[in-house]
């Protein structure tokens, strides 16, 4: 049997090791994907610290994985040898149970709700290897124009925002603020420009003003105070996995409007308040990629050179420094490693 190099989980908070494991081969219906690159992402760091547990360790996570199809098993038609692939978090839904018989498109919500869905690097391995066996219909093809570095964190980082800023459809003449300006952030800011609505960023943080306005921001705020005095939103894409941020931030929304939530924290509570919320007629809406027209619309955008996604590379001898940085916020702003 051919071996390949994984980054391997062994156990929960134990460091990211570079190991020899078995090559996977392609089965019906599966493409077998050489991995070029593939982000590390917040769910990643708590599914490695056990906070969020699918399946036991050791675990090969990633599910920002990109490369090429390199073999096809039997029954494959939607793929071929040489294609440019992303593999997404949601791989294939069990089409059977109740939720599957509604025939929705596959998101995030497909991996909440079936049954017993295939997700890559969560259930099964996933992108933090050379190699990825997928179902061909967990496969998104990259634009030809786009790197894989830069493809890696669109796979979920950038897919996660566009689809929240989809969801809000905002009107033409749309005001919208991202809160906060991190590895989620920084891509809804340049989304929101690059779509054309008047764009304010919601930072905490000074430092990041300068950039914030790089990015494309109109206005940069503090806190929803400012963003009051500022005009107001009538969307906000609240990026963080800190909710006391967007309540705050919720004093500058204007009237009808929308606060989309799409930030994974372990805390699930989220105190609204209601007055506000009944008052001004707000909307709360929870986004979870929600179709793969999205994933397909972000790709295009980045390929474009619109929206350039910040990120750190990694070469995978050192893929258990990017871990480490990222659970300790020192990533400026996504981290990918290469394979």
């Amino acid at each position: 049997m051919q071996e390949m190099k994984a980054a391997v989980v062994p156990e929960v908070n134990a460091p990211w090791e570079l190991r020899d494991v078995p090559m996977p081969e392609a089965g019906p219906h599966q493409v077998l994907v050489r991995i070029h690159a593939c982000g590390l992402c917040y769910t990643d760091a708590l599914m490695a610290r056990g906070v969020l547990s699918y399946r036991p360790f050791p675990l090969v996570l990633g599910h920002e994985g990109v490369g090429e199809v390199v073999a096809v098993g039997p029954g494959v038609t939607e793929r071929q040898v040489g294609d440019r692939v992303g593999l997404p978090i949601t791989q294939k839904p069990c089409g059977r149970c109740a939720f599957c018989r509604e025939h929705h498109p596959y998101s995030f919500v497909t991996a909440n709700n079936c049954a017993n869905p295939v997700l890559t690097g969560v259930n099964v391995d996933g992108g933090q290897a050379e190699y990825v066996a997928a179902d061909e219909s967990g496969t998104v093809l990259l634009p030809d124009a786009i790197p894989y570095e830069l493809a890696a964190p669109t796979v979920c980082a950038g897919y996660t925002v566009w689809a929240a800023l989809r969801r809000a459809d905002p009107k033409p003449d749309a005001r919208v603020a991202v809160g906060g300006i991190g590895g989620v952030g920084h891509l809804g800011v340049q989304f929101a420009k690059a779509a054309g609505y008047h764009t304010i960023a919601v930072t905490h943080s000074p430092e990041k003003h300068d950039l914030a306005r790089e990015l494309g921001a109109d206005d940069v705020v503090a806190d929803g105070a400012e963003l009051k005095a500022a005009g107001g939103a009538d969307v906000l894409l609240h990026t963080s996995p800190r909710h006391e941020t967007a309540i705050d931030a919720l004093g500058g929304l204007r009237p009808w409007g929308k606060l989309v939530l799409m930030g994974i924290s372990a805390d699930d509570t989220f105190p609204l308040p209601a007055l506000a919320v009944t008052s001004h007629s707000y909307q709360v809406v929870g986004s979870a990629h929600n179709s793969p027209e999205y994933l397909a619309e972000a790709l295009e955008i980045v390929a474009r050179g619109d929206v350039t996604p910040m990120i750190d590379v990694f070469p995978k001898e050192k893929v258990n420094e990017g871990y480490e940085r990222l659970i300790n916020g020192q990533l400026r702003f996504r981290g990918v490693v290469t394979y």
